[in-house]
Formats: structure tokens, C-alpha cells, sequence
């Protein structure tokens, strides 16, 4: 990675590029410390002395840190993740939005709009149930005008990160709302290295505990890893054909099917969508969902971990159903004279695709799920309580590949350019 890193920077274009994600990046850390406005910092301190790594935890890796400390982005881009699952899935429910999803450029423009608009909805409801329900004893003066204050600035910040996500994406290198959480997650391995080395120097944490710890993330990481480049190459052999005086095709190929087709939005689109009952509760605080939802839904509790493994299994197939269509990919390789050896073109390669996809996936989806509840499974039941679990590692890890082959991409279009021209 820092090769390729090292490689693009000697790129003009892509120098630029780089240097617009990373100044993007450092308004999205800067705009991390600016608190809502009327917060008593004296007061929000005392309120997550006693918290552990259950719900504050969660929303506080979601948010880069934001959320404890009850900053402009403390909401984080859940509410744009949300927003996009429930788009995603009123395309299946909703003829009309599938036709417009497939309309080119225009129908993802105007889809993109519609979500932009469930962003700033959903941001409303949760920066209200924050404000009214966790945050409310934090104000300074803990009235209506406060509260107002706290939603429009919540809501506002959410809409400023989704733009900046949207220019990065744009204007820079990778995927602007990964990166956003990306930065969040290293953004809190200083502090988390200082903390545990402290503890080391006061003895609250055994060496020994730590160094199965960073064994196992060692072997999470690599694991990962070998997950995200593993694929399955199906042989595709088109046949000869002349067209004119010229005779095309005879070459042999493959699709390749990845392990984990989805990457690593299965386990985003998982963890906001626990978040919704929880920030339903939050407008409730001293009812009884609200202290169940508190009890039974922290990140070590078995309920959570079962729902957890559940959500990833079921957005990995979601997920990798729409980036890959079986049937559209047997039309186009029998449009062009393309076969799978020993398979008949048409609907017996579409359920051949489908037939391999769907078990291959079960291994991705699977083992997603395994190393994302295995650290909150270790966490239960050692003594060391480090809070960059298997969710941090997962996003982490899959967003600097991502990054990192799209970076390798820009540079292989260039030189090809470069070599034409």
C-alpha cells in the first residue's frame, strides 16, 4: 500500500487527488471538535464517567469519537447509511424506483437526491431522540430553545459530512463515506495505545493479555485479507466469428467471483441498522424499552451478537444480489458469443453463476460475521478491554484495500493513456 501510495504521488492528477481526500479528511477531524453549541463540557463528562463499551461505544465508533464528546458531528453518516438501506430496499418493493435506478445517469442522480432527503429526515429524529433522551441533562440550560439548537446543528453537520463524502468521492481518491469512518477508527489509536500502555505502567492490564490480543488482531487482519482477495475465476471461452473481412473473438477468459462480493458495507449497513431501536428508545429514556434496550443490547450481551451475525449474513447476500445479476451476465456473454465450458449458454449459466455465487457467499458472509462478534465474545470473557474490536479491524482493513486497488486503478488507466497517446 505504500508503494502504490509512494507511486501515485509522482502522478500529478493523482497527487491532486490525494491531496483533496486529505484535506477533506482534516475538516472532517476539525469539524470533530467543534461541540453543540449550549453543552456544559463539565456536565458531559460526568455523564459517560461510568459508561462502558455498549451503546456509547458503538455510536462513538460510528461518529470517529464524535459522539462522547457531543461535537457538530456527533451523528456521524449513519443517518446517510440508513438512509441508503432503505432505499436499496424499497427498490425491490417499489417497480417504479427499480426502473428509475436503471435509467443511466439520470435515474442515479435523482435516486441520490431522494436519499440526500431520508438523510436529513432521519437526522432530525435521531438528533432529537440524542438531545432529548442521553444529552438532555448535559445542556446548559436544558429547555426547548437548547434542544431546537442541538437537532438543526446535528442535522446540519450530518448534511455537511454527506457532502463532503460526496465530493470526495468525486473530486479524490475512494469512497468518501468509508473514509469518513475510516479516519474516525485510526483516529483513535493514539489515545488508545497511550491508554493501554498506562495501564500497563499501573498494572490494570497483563502483558500477557495483550499480546494474545495482538496476536489475535494480527491474525484477524491477515485473515481479512485473504477473505477480500480470494475469488473464485469461472473459465468463460467465446467463440470465433467474422465480422467483415475481420474475425473476432477465440480468446478464453474468466469471472471472477469474489469470496466477499459485498466488502465491507454488509457490517456498516448491520450496525446502523441496530442503531435504529436504540435511538427509538432514546426518546424514552426512563421507560422500560428504553432500560431493556440498555441491558440487553450492549456489544457483549449474546442477543446483540446473534442479531450482529444475522444483519452481516443477510446485507452480504443483499448486497452482493444487486452488484451481481447472473442473468444479465449470461445475456451479455451470449449476446457476444461467450459460453461457460460444459454449461449451455442462457438460464443454464445464469443458475450455474447463481448456484456458485450463493455458496461462496455463505463462506464470506460467514466468516464476516465470525471475526465481527469474536472480539465482543473475547471482550466478555478476558480482563482487557481495548475498544478497537473485529468491527474496527473489518472496516479498517477493507477500506484501505478498496482505497488502495482504486488508487491502483488510476494509475493503470493513466499509463495506458500515457502509452496511447
Amino acid at each position: 500500500m505504500l508503494t502504490t501510495l509512494r507511486n501515485a504521488w509522482k502522478i500529478p492528477d493523482l497527487r491532486k487527488r490525494l491531496i483533496y481526500t486529505m484535506m477533506m479528511i482534516v475538516i472532517f477531524r476539525l469539524g470533530a471538535t467543534i461541540p453543540v453549541p449550549g453543552i456544559d463540557k463539565t456536565k458531559l463528562a460526568e455523564l459517560f464517567s461510568n459508561s462502558g463499551d455498549g451503546l456509547i461505544g458503538f455510536f462513538n465508533l460510528m461518529s470517529g469519537g464524535s459522539f462522547k464528546n457531543f461535537t457538530i458531528f456527533a451523528l456521524g453518516i449513519s443517518p446517510y447509511i440508513t438512509a441508503s438501506i432503505i432505499m436499496n430496499l424499497l427498490q425491490i418493493a417499489i417497480p417504479s424506483l427499480e426502473a428509475l435506478a436503471k435509467e443511466g445517469e439520470v435515474g442515479r442522480k435523482k435516486m441520490a437526491r431522494y436519499t440526500r432527503y431520508g438523510t436529513v429526515v432521519l437526522a432530525l429524529i435521531q438528533g432529537f431522540g440524542y438531545s432529548v433522551g442521553i444529552f438532555r441533562n448535559a445542556f446548559v440550560n436544558p429547555g426547548t430553545l437548547s434542544i431546537v439548537v442541538s437537532v438543526l446543528t446535528l442535522t446540519a453537520g450530518v448534511a455537511f459530512l454527506m457532502y463532503l463524502g460526496e465530493k470526495i468521492t468525486e473530486n479524490g481518491i475512494g469512497n468518501g463515506i468509508s473514509l469518513f469512518i475510516f479516519a474516525g477508527i485510526i483516529s483513535r489509536l493514539p489515545g488508545g495505545i497511550i491508554s493501554t500502555v498506562q495501564k500497563i505502567q499501573t498494572g490494570d492490564v497483563n502483558i500477557l493479555n495483550l499480546l494474545v490480543f495482538l496476536v489475535i488482531a494480527v491474525i484477524v487482519i491477515v485473515a481479512v485479507i485473504y477473505i477480500q482477495e480470494g475469488k473464485r475465476k469461472i473459465p468463460v471461452q467465446y467463440a470465433k466469428r467474422v465480422v467483415g473481412r475481420k474475425m473476432y473473438g477465440g480468446q478464453s477468459t474468466h469471472i471472477p467471483l469474489k469470496v466477499n462480493q459485498a466488502g465491507v458495507i454488509p457490517v456498516i449497513f448491520a450496525m446502523s441498522l441496530l442503531m435504529f431501536p436504540i435511538t427509538i428508545a432514546q426518546f424514552w429514556p426512563q421507560s422500560g424499552f428504553y432500560f431493556w434496550i440498555k441491558n440487553y443490547m450492549g456489544v457483549q450481551t449474546i442477543l446483540y451478537n446473534v442479531l450482529y451475525a444475522i444483519l452481516i449474513i443477510f446485507f452480504t447476500y443483499f448486497y452482493t444480489s444487486v452488484t451481481f445479476n447472473p442473468i444479465e451476465v449470461s445475456n451479455n456473454m451470449k449476446q457476444n458469443g461467450g459460453y461457460i465450458p460444459g454449461i449451455r449458454p442462457g438460464r443454464p449459466t445464469s443458475d450455474y453463476l447463481s448456484r456458485t455465487l450463493t455458496r461462496i457467499t455463505l463462506a464470506g458472509a460467514v466468516f464476516l460475521a465470525a471475526i465481527a462478534i469474536l472480539p465482543n465474545i473475547i471482550l466478555a470473557l478476558g480482563s482487557l478491554q481495548i475498544r478497537f474490536g473485529g468491527t474496527s479491524l473489518l472496516i479498517a482493513v477493507g477500506v484501505s484495500l478498496e482505497t488502495t486497488k482504486q488508487i491502483e486503478a488510476q494509475m493503470m488507466m493513466r499509463h495506458y493513456k500515457g502509452f496511447l497517446d
